[in-house]
């Protein structure tokens, strides 16, 4: 076995990227505070082909060198957008026809394992602060409530780790 190089990977160009068919997936980042994170969703968003990623309230929006660090470029191809406001934009993303679900821990959750997406659906995905998790409001909007089911000590996963979770969930589970 040999490790590929770049060169053999032949990854598209932003542009190519840009023109190919997403994912009926977005994702809502709500009041995140750190600027890696925000980077690391961005390059999550690119690698699963997430149709855009929206920053909401205070989190950081590019260019930013702390998310370019962690982002490595996928600022460039991912489409986003800053809304000031979580529960407004979640009313909208509503008016247009996505499905809405929260990732937190929550009172009749659904378990990651147990969410069967619906191929043609769109859906927005919002994923919470660091410290106080997805605003109580945007929970009381959205359609259901996504909680990856965790064994250990610690009650909860970095959100970039919780993205790269459900959005490889998501997506394997519409390709099948």
């Amino acid at each position: 076995m040999r490790k590929l190089s770049m060169d053999d990977l032949n990854r598209d160009s932003v542009e190519e990227f840009k023109n190919k068919k997403k994912i009926p997936l977005v994702l809502v980042l709500d009041n995140v505070r750190s600027l890696n994170n925000v980077g690391s969703v961005f390059r999550t968003a690119d690698a699963f082909m997430v149709e855009k990623v929206y920053l909401c309230g205070i989190t950081g929006t590019p260019p930013h060198r702390d998310i370019e660090k962690t982002a490595l470029g996928a600022t460039e191809s991912v489409d986003w957008e800053h809304v000031p406001d979580t529960l407004e934009l979640v009313k909208q993303l509503k008016d247009q026809g996505f499905v809405i679900g929260s990732v937190e821990q929550a009172e009749n959750s659904l378990k990651l394992n147990e969410f069967i997406p619906e191929p043609e659906q769109r859906y927005a995905l919002v994923l919470g602060n660091e410290v106080f998790g997805v605003e109580q409001e945007v929970i009381h909007h959205s359609d259901f409530v996504l909680e990856i089911p965790q064994f250990g000590t610690k009650h909860s996963l970095n959100i970039s780790v919780a993205t790269g979770v459900v959005v490889w969930d998501f997506l394997s589970k519409i390709t099948r």
